[in-house]
């Protein structure tokens, strides 16, 4: 009964863990390399991200409602819009906490957020983007 047990968890363990990585599809204009850089930032801390290229992100961004807090690129993840270069932490607490909203930003490009440089956490400035389109402070990460 042991080994079974034990089979059963190396076999379905590694299931699991993909199942449960984050995924998204990052709308991204095709000649920007800082989006791709924080692809790369997601994907190193266990997001599965999907990179679509895009001609319109103006309408992208109106269609997910992050036109306000706009940023060069928008992921769309677990039924939300993340604009920008938003640190995982904040996505983490956005997809445990579900909270009644469009989103969260980081408008803008700072330049010491996640793929524009050296990443400082503590420092980025997060913003909820409310179901009515209004843009409330969510924390910093």
């Amino acid at each position: 009964m042991k080994i079974k047990s034990l089979f059963l968890s190396f076999f379905f363990a590694p299931m699991i863990v993909l199942a449960a990585a984050p995924a998204g599809t990052m709308y991204k204009d095709p000649n920007c390399g800082c989006c791709g850089d924080h692809a790369k930032y997601l994907r190193n801390a266990g997001f599965q991200i999907k990179e679509q290229p895009t001609a319109n992100m103006s309408e992208i961004k109106q269609n997910y409602g992050t036109d306000k807090a706009a940023s060069c690129h928008t992921i769309v993840m677990g039924g939300y819009a993340i604009e920008g270069h938003v640190p995982t932490a904040a996505i983490t607490k956005l997809l445990k906490e579900k909270p009644s909203a469009k989103g969260i930003a980081v408008p803008g490009m700072p330049a010491n957020s996640p793929g524009m440089g050296d990443y400082k956490p503590g420092t980025i400035e997060v913003m909820l983007i409310a179901k009515d389109g209004s843009v409330k402070p969510y924390g910093k990460f």
